[in-house]
Parts: structure tokens; sequence; C-alpha cells
């Protein structure tokens, strides 16, 4: 049970996906400390100009609705969805980057790859039009010697 949950760890894919996962808590932590201390700072100087408050936390407070003791925080709300499209956006890049990169890695494989099926390919060809020109000559002797007979014409007049 050790050895298969060894083998299990050490496949690929579970490696890619457990430094995926801490690189992204990793990133997530970078964005969430960038949304916190730049973005939501600006939001709430932007609401603080429309609404003439004095600090952030009283600019926030006006995003939160509070509705029989209960305070629906509106403010954090907007502030994870930044988060979440900043890290979205930018796992997005990243993962349209990786995908570039295979795929000009997988053409200049291929380009190779393409030449040395061109020449196969070629030669193949060329070895089957040979065949095929050898069995329509050996079909075509025996039918000389039979009697050819021609087609009429329905639009020229018989003579």
């Amino acid at each position: 049970m050790i050895k298969e949950f060894k083998e299990f760890i050490m496949r690929g894919s579970v490696l890619d996906l457990a430094v995926g996962v801490v690189i992204g808590s990793a990133f997530t932590a970078i964005v969430t400390k960038v949304v916190d201390g730049l973005i939501t700072p600006l939001i709430g100087l932007l609401v603080s100009l429309f609404f003439k408050t004095k600090n952030l936390d009283d600019a926030m407070n006006i995003l939160d609705v509070k509705y029989r003791g209960n305070t629906f925080a509106f403010g954090d709300v907007i502030s994870a969805i930044i988060t979440f499209l900043i890290t979205a956006f930018v796992l997005f890049l990243i993962v349209k980057t990786a995908n570039k990169a295979k795929a000009v890695a997988a053409r200049k494989n291929g380009v190779e790859e393409e030449e040395e099926a061109e020449i196969v390919t070629t030669e193949a060809l060329l070895s089957d039009i040979r065949d095929l020109l050898e069995a329509q000559v050996a079909a075509q002797k025996p039918a000389e010697t039979a009697v050819k007979v021609e087609a009429k014409d329905p639009e020229k007049p018989e003579a």
C-alpha cells in the first residue's frame, strides 16, 4: 500500500497539481495584499470623494447595509470579487502563455517530423503510382487483342 501511494504521489500530474496549488495560493496572497493595500483604498477614496466622508473606514462602511442589527458587508464582497477577477485574469494569461509555448514547441517538433514523413510519404506515393501503372499496362495488353466497340454519338449524323 505504501508502494502504491508512493507511485501515485510521484506521478507527474500529481506533482504538477501540488506545485500549481502552492504557487496559486502564494499568488492569491500577493493579489489579496494588492487589493487590500491599493485597490480598496482607491475605491474608498473615490467613494469618500463622492459621499464626502473623512476616512477609508467611513467610505467603505457606506457600501455596507445594516438591517435589524445585521451588517451586510458589500465592501468586503466587492474586494473579494476584485481579488478573484485579478487572480483569474493573471492565471488565464499564464495558461495562455504556457499553451502558446507548447504550440511553438509542438510546431518545431512537428516540422521536423513532417519533413521526415513527407520523404516517406513521397516515396510511398511514387512506388504506388509505379505499381498502378504496371497494373494498368498489364491489364491493357489482353484488351488490345479484343475487338474495340465504339459508342455511337447521338448528335453525329450517320454517314
